[in-house]
């Protein structure tokens, strides 16, 4: 409800209204003084004493501010009996104070229909808390179409309660250009949802534009939510330093999610000490989001029941992360019980990464049937790793068609295995279009694996290329040599050894070397027997012989073939006969017939 008067606070607001006639508001002007404000009284209090309407009017209205009520009621009756409207309206405030609201909206209906822009104002929210929308409506308008800037904020908040956004955003506009900061705030908001909404294309750049500079308005105005939304679409245009400003004013003013907003902001700036004391701040305040920052913090330093009080708190805030985060410190401290508790506890609030994590929990103990449900409840939900592990779980039932559709899923999400899964399968079914782009998806989402098998798929389009002596180096690389180096700089075997073999043939006999020995060394039988190969070309048996054996106890077939041979031409028959065996046993079918040739040469020749 509004006060009107000389100097007089509107009520509710802590502004200022003009004098009588006047209804414009503005800020709070500093106090001349108190010595001032007693003589003014003064003046003011003589004039009415010898009749001036006027003056009773105001004094009243300095009284009714001032809080004495009883001395403001006559002085304002009085102004009022005498056709004042202004009085009139203060009489509705001072009524209202005292509780004597269907009284108060009398005077108010008086001063309102004389033109007290003010009072219309006053009116239509008497009638809109008693539910009475119709009238609220009619009176708030009145109140606004005179240029009555909280009549504006009140008619727009009425019909977007309505949801007539349309005409809710024009009134909102209205009072936000004349200086109506909680008006600028929720304009900005309005804009900001609709740019939300419309993100896919361009359209959504202007609103949210506009939503930033009525942002900026609110928060220069003291809105500390304001503050925080500008805050938050500057951190996501990367102004860091200037959402940090924003958040600062924010948290100073108590919001807590900017508290917690720049608390994330400084520990990715490497600053955790003061992270921590925004974040403790924040959590103090019932930000569960805090809470659960405080946590990992010091679950990261092993200051294990420290944070599980902090995901507790968390979880008393409502913040279902708190749940979940229990449950991944009780795993890690292999209290599975209490980590099945706790996900349970959150996948059941709807938490799609705890029900993944529930379900894994389940399968790992054996349970899959207890687990395929929470894996379909947060695929469902929208988690692309449970999309993922539900795909696993059918393939290793043999339901490939169910597997490559949820492979799909996850793959489309962006899941690097599940695309390197839906790679495969395409090249089974022979749609090597459909193959590459799943395995390009998995090669550059870093996978080892989608690297060699793009890189294998593209070596077998290639067409043969001229071969080069060793030690005659050409440096050119196709992509194929490239996907297979990423995949062998990954650690891959396979791929180390066709990126050697690839060397090769261009004749870079050390590069050839390096490749093959770094598989070798991991284990690569097939790394081995070429590193021997190699090795003996240039002359050093002896090291190649080490490399054979080490691939012929792994079953290498060639391999052992080669030491028989070996050892046949030095003599050492028995031990030529010893690794043919080995070649007859492991194969292929070519290595072991020509070896068992040689093993039936070897017996004859030491049974002679």
């Amino acid at each position: 409800m509004d006060v009107m008067g000389d100097k007089t606070t509107l009520f509710g607001t802590g502004r200022f209204v003009q004098p009588s006639g006047q209804e414009d508001t503005r800020d709070e002007a500093d106090e001349a003084g108190q010595a001032a404000e007693e003589a003014e009284e003064a003046r003011q209090r003589a004039a009415a004493e010898a009749g001036d309407v006027q003056a009773m009017s105001v004094l009243g209205s300095m009284l009714l501010r001032r809080g004495d009520l009883d001395g403001a009621e006559p002085h304002l009756r009085a102004a009022t009996a005498a056709g004042d409207r202004a009085a009139a309206n203060n009489l509705g405030v001072l009524l209202h104070q005292r509780g004597y609201a269907e009284e108060a909206a009398g005077w108010w209906r008086v001063a309102a229909v004389a033109g007290s822009a003010a009072a219309a104002h006053a009116l239509g929210r008497h009638h809109r808390e008693r539910g009475d929308e119709p009238a609220a409506e009619y009176w708030l308008r009145q109140s606004a179409e005179q240029g009555h800037v909280l009549g504006a904020y009140a008619l727009a908040d009425l019909l977007e309660h309505r949801g007539e956004d349309a005409a809710a955003e024009h009134w909102m506009r209205v009072a936000a250009e004349h200086g109506h900061r909680e008006a600028a705030y929720r304009l900005a908001r309005a804009l900001d949802r609709r740019a939300a909404r419309e993100s896919d294309g361009d359209a959504g750049v202007p609103l949210l534009e506009e939503a930033e500079q009525w942002y900026r308005q609110a928060a220069a105005r003291g809105h500390r939510r304001a503050a925080l939304h500008l805050g938050a679409i500057l951190e996501r245009r990367g102004e860091l330093k200037e959402a940090g400003r924003w958040y600062l004013t924010s948290a100073k003013d108590g919001e807590p999610r900017a508290a917690c907003a720049l608390g994330f902001l400084l520990r990715d700036a490497g600053d955790t000490e003061s992270a921590a004391v925004w974040w403790l701040r924040a959590a103090q305040e019932g930000d569960g989001n805090a809470a659960n920052a405080l946590g990992a913090l010091h679950a990261e330093r092993g200051e294990t029941q420290t944070a599980e009080r902090w995901y507790r708190a968390a979880m008393d805030a409502g913040d279902v992360n708190g749940a979940y985060n229990l449950g991944l410190l009780c795993a890690e401290q292999g209290r599975t019980a209490q980590a099945e508790q706790w996900y349970r506890r959150a996948a059941y609030a709807g938490h799609r990464e705890a029900a993944n994590a529930l379900a894994i929990l389940l399968l790992q103990g054996g349970d899959a049937a207890g687990a395929e449900p929470w894996f379909s409840k947060a695929a469902e939900a929208g988690s692309v790793d449970a999309a993922f592990n539900l795909g696993i779980l059918y393939a290793k039932r043999g339901e490939d068609a169910k597997a490559l559709r949820w492979y799909e899923r996850a793959a489309a999400a962006g899941h690097t295995e599940a695309a390197l899964q839906v790679g495969i399968a395409r090249l089974r079914e022979g749609d090597e279009q459909e193959a590459e782009r799943h395995l390009r998806c998995a090669a550059g989402g870093g996978s080892a694996e989608g690297a060699y098998r793009l890189a294998t798929l593209l070596d077998a389009r290639r067409p043969p290329e001229p071969a080069h002596e060793l030690g005659h180096v050409v440096h050119e690389k196709t992509e194929c040599e490239e996907w297979y180096e990423r995949a062998a700089s990954q650690g891959h075997r396979r791929a180390q050894v066709r990126v050697g073999m690839l060397a090769a043939a261009r004749g870079d006999v050390e590069e050839a070397a390096r490749w093959y020995r770094e598989a070798a060394e991991a284990g690569s039988r097939n790394g081995a027997f070429n590193l021997g190969l190699l090795l003996a070309r240039e002359g050093r048996e002896p090291e190649a012989l080490i490399w054979w054996k080490r691939a012929a106890n792994a079953g290498h077939g060639r391999a052992a073939l080669r030491l028989a041979l070996v050892y046949a031409r030095r003599g050492e028959l028995v031990e030529g006969q010893r690794w043919a065996d080995h070649a007859v046993a492991a194969g292929p079918a070519e290595v072991a017939e020509r070896a068992g040739r040689l093993r039936d040469a070897l017996r004859e020749e030491l049974s002679a």
